[in-house]
């Protein structure tokens, strides 16, 4: 028995030794990794390793001991957390004295003490002396990178499990490390070596007397000038570099005696990546240093930046000059002063007011805006420089202004102002009269209105801006000073129609209508309440707007200052009576003032969203009163009401459908109930109870009996369910839902039918799945099929199937496939194949009535990829079985679904189907052509290797198409001309002179956009080939 117990023990490490040999003396790498896997799993001990190892580790030849201490290190790298703390300081010591051994053994010794230095048992003290030993015994730079790489990894280690230790070494650490990083100058290193640096300063370890030596052996690489060799596996890039220095440099005060000459130096040179990275520094090491700091180097600083923002060609440069010069007055402006210190940032602040200052009184020469800049920069680093410079500069500005009479040059005087007033809103101030703008506010005022009445449209811009910015300034402005504001903000509000001004004065009145709600509601709304009622006959004939682009601005301002609650409460009654009393006949309007009222009430709408209390208070004042005189207009009467009709037109119908589609989608679950209980009875019983003025001569049946002018307003329902929150219950809807239904496919009038079908694919994407929802669908088929099947409402059982198709696209609903197969075999319909083929464009775009995120509907994330992957192949596959006739159809679809695709998705697909797109250029629809070229010109950009087998046939068809009747065909067409040119050019070469000649016809076409395209093309096709091309 005990005979086999020994021949056990000894059979393992016979394994272990042989499997030694042939790591050591065979130079097979496999062994090293199974000696790790059996010390883990425990068949061997770290120790029987290095009895195994004994002869190799004592062997003569250095290569020997090499291989041996290489076996063991990586055994150590595998296994480090199972060593005891006595193995660990046998380790370290054996490896210690290693460090003495031939220098073939060093690489190997280094990567068994980094093994070491991540060991959890490791006791305290040898750290030290692990680092003690390789800096006195190792000659760190003259080692393989690798090598060089691992005694960084060893002092990082130490530095994170060790920090104690290694302060208690003092400034010999730091010394050690200078000698180990002098001379660094591989970029993976020094990456290592840029964080050590840092860690130093940042972990307040003693410098001692090596601070200048640390700043040098640091510096020396500043500017970074590194670029990474091709194909660089290591992806280390310039800035990587770049921002670790920086990191290192900006880390202490300390070096700033150092730092800043050598900043100033390279900021002065030619070079310009060296001036940009300076000034970056510079940037950085404000954040750390005080005044005291930067007291000796303050005005050389300065004239390095004012020379940079004076002098430079690059705007890079002189943004970074003066993102420096902002930060060097921070720096000034937040260092705690004794009071027997001089105040630095004064005269710093003087220094640059002296230099800049003579220049803002010459608004016609280059150095007026980098001076402005400058001032600006300083400025805008505290309350106190903005204070001071502020106080000096407006007065000069102020007297310029008034100095100088050309319009161009006040322009340039008051956009100077504009800035130095934008940089005091950064500022906030307890005390009023501590603002500085207080003393200037008259004539900051008169200045304004000065420009705001000046003939020049330009100075009227900047003019409409300065008063904004400042109403924006705290208590400023009197009543008074709002009140004239707001004359001129009416009177550019009718400017003429090309005037840049009228727009931005209503961009004004929005702004300022939110800070002074009173003022506008008491000077503005009365004036343009009145204007609204001027009929055209009370106009004076002269060279004004009309009366109905009058009231069209009026409209436009009604909406753009109806941003705050209590003037939401004066300006919407207004719209809504005036839309009334058009309906009245009390004033004329046709449909494009109805239309222009509708979307100003959506604006209105828009703006009402951000407060939950306004979007109620617009919800249930604005649509009964929307519905009230549709109702009116859909009653029948014996007297023939032109504007009834109007407001039975698509377009105003599409344009109240906005409306309540906008006022609906953001109401609360709990509000939009209460408006559902109403409005849904309102369509399905004719419960008029909650309408304004509902004495109408008739019942409102637009399901049962009603009018073809009732059924029309089922596109107002359809906009308010459509929009609801997905929670919210409608009422009857079973019988709602039949009734729509019905609607779609029984009656002539298209647009009705179409907004019912609509209604019901909205409410169906909405619907929770569950057997009503299937009920649904299964009638919604059958009512498809019976309608496709023969009669006269074909069309609009095809438009049924198709939202109903993409209400289940939108939501992945299983019901989708079979439903899009259905659509797919109407392609070889004779009568409804072109509504197929378009119908698929519907499928994949974004619709803006129903349907749609904002109302609430299930749009999950790529459903457009998933319709391509799904369907594509169907159609190419039904588009070569088809006949002849009809292939436009399949080609006109599949071009309406690649175009729509994310080029992402394309790209891969393209080698399969650009034969298709291809072969649809060719395809009489015009329709179809422009869609082929709108997806085919992206693919050119960028996949040109797929296109360019195929430049043959794409420069022939573009050519052909450039002359095609449709305008926006030719238009695509040349526009694809100048993209093939990103194709290789020797590809392109053989066609430049056939495209050059066939490019002369369209220089002569009879449209001017047609004509710039033309050019543009050319242009490229004539440079193809030359130098620098």
């Amino acid at each position: 028995m005990a005979a086999a117990a020994a021949l056990e023990a000894v059979a393992p490490t016979g394994t272990l030794w042989g499997l030694v040999q042939d790591f050591v003396m065979g130079q097979q790498e496999g062994p090293a990794d199974q000696v790790a896997a059996d010390v883990k799993s425990g068949s061997y001990t770290v120790l029987q390793v290095v009895e195994a190892l004994g002869s190799s580790l004592e062997n003569p030849e250095p290569r020997t001991r090499a291989r041996g201490i290489q076996l063991l290190s990586q055994v150590l790298l595998q296994c480090h957390s199972l060593l005891l703390e006595k193995e660990v300081v046998h380790l370290i010591l054996f490896y210690e004295n290693r460090l003495k051994d031939h220098h073939l053994v060093i690489p190997s010794v280094l990567q068994g003490l980094r093994a070491l230095s991540m060991c959890v048992a490791l006791p305290p003290g040898l750290a030290v002396s692990v680092l003690k030993a390789i800096f006195q015994e190792v000659h760190v730079q003259s080692l393989p990178q690798v090598d060089r790489h691992t005694v960084y990894s060893i002092i990082t280690n130490f530095m994170r499990t060790r920090e104690e230790e290694l302060k208690g070494l003092g400034a010999d650490f730091t010394f050690g490390f200078i000698q180990v990083m002098d001379g660094e100058k591989d970029p993976r290193n020094l990456l290592v070596a840029f964080r050590i640096v840092h860690d130093l300063i940042s972990r307040d370890y003693s410098l001692g007397p090596f601070v200048e030596e640390l700043f040098e052996v640091t510096s020396c690489y500043f500017p970074i000038d590194f670029t990474p060799p091709p194909n660089d596996p290591h992806g280390i890039q310039r800035e990587d570099l770049i921002l670790s220095l920086r990191a290192v440099l900006a880390s202490t005060p300390r070096f700033a005696e150092f730092l800043l000459p050598l900043l100033i130096e390279k900021v002065d040179s030619e070079i310009l990546s060296a001036k940009l990275d300076s000034l970056q520094t510079l940037n950085a090491c404000c954040a750390v240093y005080g005044q005291k700091e930067l007291k000796d180097f303050l005005p050389s600083l300065w004239a390095s930046i004012r020379r940079e923002v004076f002098q430079t060609a690059s705007e890079r440069v002189e943004a970074e000059g003066l993102a420096a010069l902002n930060s060097l007055t921070a720096c000034l402006s937040r260092s705690v002063l004794r009071a027997d210190a001089e105040d630095l940032l004064d005269s710093f602040l003087s220094s640059i007011l002296q230099d800049c200052r003579h220049h803002l009184c010459e608004p016609d020469m280059k150095l007026v805006w980098p001076s402005a800049r400058l001032l600006q920069a300083a400025a805008g680093a505290s309350a106190r420089a903005c204070d001071h410079i502020t106080s000096n500069v407006l007065p000069l500005l102020l007297e310029q202004f008034h100095a100088h009479s050309q319009s161009n040059q006040r322009r340039t005087i008051l956009e100077m102002i504009l800035g130095f007033l934008k940089l005091q809103q950064k500022w906030s101030y307890e005390d009023k009269d501590e603002r500085p703008l207080s003393g200037f506010k008259d004539q900051l005022c008169s200045l304004v209105f000065m420009a705001l009445t000046d003939p020049s449209t330009q100075l009227q811009l900047v003019g409409i801006r300065t008063f904004t910015v400042l109403g924006a300034q705290p208590d400023l402005l009197s009543s008074g000073d709002l009140e004239l504001a707001v004359g001129h903000l009416y009177r550019l509000s009718f400017l003429e129609e090309d005037s840049q001004s009228w727009v931005a004065a209503l961009e004004a009145s929005g702004t300022l209508a939110t800070l002074y709600p009173v003022a506008f509601s008491s000077h503005l709304v009365p004036k343009l309440a009145e204007e609204l009622c001027i009929e055209e006959s009370d106009l004076a004939v002269g060279d004004g707007p009309t009366k109905c682009s009058r009231h069209l601005r009026c409209l436009q301002a009604l909406s753009a200052i109806s941003t705050h609650p209590s003037i939401v409460k004066e300006t919407l009654p207004l719209l809504l009576q005036h839309l009334c009393q058009m309906n009245k006949g009390n004033m004329v309007g046709g449909t494009n003032e109805i239309i222009a009222v509708c979307q100003s009430l959506q604006q209105v709408a828009e703006k009402c969203q951000r407060d939950p209390e306004s979007c109620w208070y617009f919800h249930q004042t604005a649509i009964p009163c929307l519905l009230a005189l549709a109702v009116q207009a859909s009653m029948p009467e014996k007297e023939h009401s032109i504007l009834k009709n109007v407001l039975l037109e698509d377009e105003v119908l599409a344009a109240m459908v906005s409306v309540i589609g906008t006022a609906t989608t953001h109401l609360s679950p709990d509000l939009a109930s209460q408006s559902v209980a109403r409005i849904v009875p309102l369509f399905l019983d004719g419960n008029i109870s909650f309408l304004p003025e509902n004495s109408f001569p008739g019942r409102f049946q637009p399901f049962q009996d009603g009018s073809s002018g009732q059924r029309r307003l089922v596109a107002l329902l359809m906009a308010f369910v459509c929009s609801l929150p997905r929670n919210v219950e409608i009422p009857q809807l079973n019988q709602l839902m039949r009734e729509l239904l019905e609607l779609s496919c029984c009656h002539s009038c298209l647009f009705s039918s179409t907004a019912a079908a609509k209604c019901f694919a909205g409410l169906l994407n909405k619907h929770p799945a569950g057997q009503q929802l299937d009920e649904f669908l299964q009638l919604a088929v059958d009512k498809v099929e019976a309608g496709l099947s023969s009669g006269p409402y074909r069309s609009q059982a095809f438009t049924l199937l198709l939202w109903v198709t993409k209400a289940l696209v939108l939501r992945y609903h299983p019901l989708s496939s079979c439903l899009t197969d259905r659509l797919l075999g109407l392609l070889s319909d004779t009568e409804l194949g072109p509504a197929a083929a378009d119908g698929f464009s519907l499928l994949m775009s974004d619709c803006t009535d129903v349907l749609t995120r904002a109302g609430h509907a299930e749009v999950r994330i790529m459903f457009r990829q998933r319709f391509f992957t799904d369907n594509v192949p169907a159609l190419v596959q039904g588009f070569h079985a088809a006949p002849q006739d009809v292939k436009p159809n399949y080609l006109k679809g599949l071009s309406h679904v690649l175009n729509r695709l994310p080029k992402p998705v394309l790209l891969p697909e393209l080698p399969t189907l650009l034969s298709l797109l291809l072969e649809a250029l060719s395809c009489p629809d015009s329709v179809v052509q422009l869609s082929t070229l709108s997806c085919l010109q992206p693919l050119l950009l960028e996949a040109p290797q797929v296109m360019s087998l195929h430049v043959d046939t794409l420069v022939t068809k573009f050519l052909n198409l450039s002359s095609s009747p449709s305008m926006a065909v030719r238009i695509a067409a040349l526009q694809c001309m100048h993209a093939l040119t990103r194709l290789p050019t020797p590809v392109l070469l053989p066609y430049k002179p056939q495209v050059i000649r066939a490019l002369a016809k369209p220089l002569d076409d009879k449209k001017r956009l047609v004509r710039k395209e033309a050019v543009s093309a050319r242009g490229e096709w004539f440079l193809l080939g030359s130098p620098g091309s």
